[in-house]
């Protein structure tokens, strides 16, 4: 029995998600929701701040297949007037994988048949919207068969920590009308653990509710950390920013994992406390080429030492193939 069929991940999607905006604004309204300021326009906004890499030096980094991670789905697909839905890589004679989507294949022919499919929210930061997840979660949706033990379909979304040169930082404890309990304590508007905190709470009570997703606790939520996104915190406060993400889902009774690779979580996490809720976390790595690459990689440590590495990607003509381990 995988994970994914614990207690813990027990949920499956609804038959037919209907992700509209309007069902979305809906629920917000009817349990007086106020979210904080976003760039929601559907055109890429301007960089919350120039990419910054941690200043402070940092140690060597966990074994990990690769140095860079692409974001998933920062490949982009061949235009549909070019080419028909593309095929899985010849080597899926010996895998059935997944794909992972988003913003980068907008209006693009998408792969066809996956076995399961993870579908970004975002349009490539933590404060906008991918224009095309309404189509994109309907592809999605179309997958019936539960065959590698991962949800049918489950979601990403960006995530940084960029401080006062963001486009918006809290001020508070209290985000989307009600007090949030904050384990660093009172966020007074500093670029400190405790603001940071509310950041990520704040990011992912958005990605919920105000991206157009219906029915958000029946997903697995990946957040896709990775040094291309603001990080301009120390490894608490860009920890705070995914602890705050991962107790807002949870709140919610939705399941989170974390993506990225064990070089770039090094040098923006650091190394997790048990105490902390990333801890046990499953992790999905980045960087292989193949799909043998992909499933090598299954053997890699976790991003926490008390997670799991449940998935792989590889990246094969222009998009992301997903590997599960479980």
């Amino acid at each position: 029995m995988s994970i994914f069929r614990s207690a813990a991940f027990s949920r499956t999607r609804p038959s037919r998600q209907q992700v509209t905006a309007l069902v979305s604004f809906v629920v917000a309204t009817a349990v007086g929701f106020v979210p904080g300021p976003r760039l929601d326009d559907g055109t890429p906004p301007a960089p919350e701040s120039s990419i910054t890499q941690p200043s402070r030096s940092t140690s060597p980094a966990p074994s990990s297949s690769a140095s860079a991670v692409p974001s998933p789905s920062a490949s982009a697909a061949p235009s549909p007037t070019l080419q028909a839905q593309p095929s899985a890589p010849s080597d899926r004679k010996t895998a059935l994988l997944g794909n992972d989507v988003s913003w980068p294949q907008c209006n693009k022919a998408l792969p066809k048949d996956p076995a399961f499919a993870i579908v970004g929210v975002n349009n490539g930061l933590a404060n906008n919207t991918n224009p095309c997840l309404a189509e994109q979660l309907e592809w999605a949706n179309k997958i019936n068969d539960d065959v590698t033990g991962q949800p049918s379909v489950a979601l990403y979304v960006n995530t940084a920590n960029p401080e006062k040169a963001g486009s918006w930082w809290p001020t508070s404890n209290d985000y989307g009308g009600k007090p949030v309990a904050n384990p660093y304590g009172t966020c007074k508007g500093e670029p400190d653990a405790a603001c940071a905190y509310m950041y990520g709470w704040a990011k992912a009570f958005d990605d919920a509710y105000m991206r157009g997703i219906s029915e958000p606790d029946d997903y697995l939520w990946w957040l896709d950390v990775e040094t291309e996104n603001s990080w301009n915190g120390s490894h608490e406060e860009n920890r705070a920013v995914l602890e705050g993400m991962t107790d807002f889902f949870h709140s919610i009774d939705s399941e989170v994992g974390i993506y990225s690779t064990g070089l770039q979580w090094w040098q923006i996490v650091g190394t997790v406390p048990e105490g902390s809720s990333l801890y046990r976390l499953p992790s999905w790595l980045a960087g292989a080429s193949t799909a043998k690459g992909a499933k090598s990689n299954c053997a890699l440590p976790p991003l926490t030492a008390g997670g799991k590495v449940t998935m792989t990607q590889f990246v094969s003509r222009g998009f992301d193939y997903d590997y599960s381990c479980i």
